[in-house]
């Protein structure tokens, strides 16, 4: 087992600051290549002070933008365009990373692509929901309505 200190939100593990043991091939092939974490040192403890400090200020600012952004994406649909077949079914699914474009293609602002969950994989046509965390307490659900690209195959 290797101890870290997380340097950015990890889901599932924790926040920035947060000491974590986990395996080693987790920390050395995934948290550590990506910045996630550093090695947990005597000398880490005065940077876990720093982080949490950090987080701690840029929190308040954070929260009231985030509860902005989720009043604004309460309540909005927004509009995916792909390929399709005559059945509706899509060629490939939906990911994250489409819905934070779509999103922000549709003027209702800027969100991070790790911040989206699909409750399951999007694919079919139709509506479906997918969960935005904005800020530790702060979760908007954004709908989604995927249509059928033009040039879609239909019957």
């Amino acid at each position: 087992m290797a101890k870290l200190i997380l340097t950015q939100e990890v889901t599932g593990l924790g926040t920035a600051g947060d000491v974590v043991e986990v395996k080693n091939g987790y920390a050395r092939n995934y948290l550590l290549p990506r910045g996630f974490a550093t090695v947990w040192t005597q000398g880490g403890e005065k940077q876990i002070e720093q982080l949490k400090a950090a987080r701690a200020a840029r929190a308040v600012a954070n929260l009231e933008e985030a509860q902005a952004l989720a009043a604004t994406l309460q309540g909005q649909t927004v509009r995916l365009e792909r390929t399709a077949g005559s059945e509706g079914r899509l060629f490939g699914a939906v990911k994250p990373a489409d819905v934070a474009e779509a999103v922000e293609a549709a003027g209702l602002g800027s969100i991070d692509k790790r911040s989206i969950t699909l409750p399951q994989h999007i694919k079919a046509v139709g509506h479906h929901t997918a969960q935005v965390r904005l800020h530790e307490d702060v979760v908007a659900d954004v709908e989604l309505q995927v249509v059928a690209a033009k040039g879609s195959k239909k019957k």
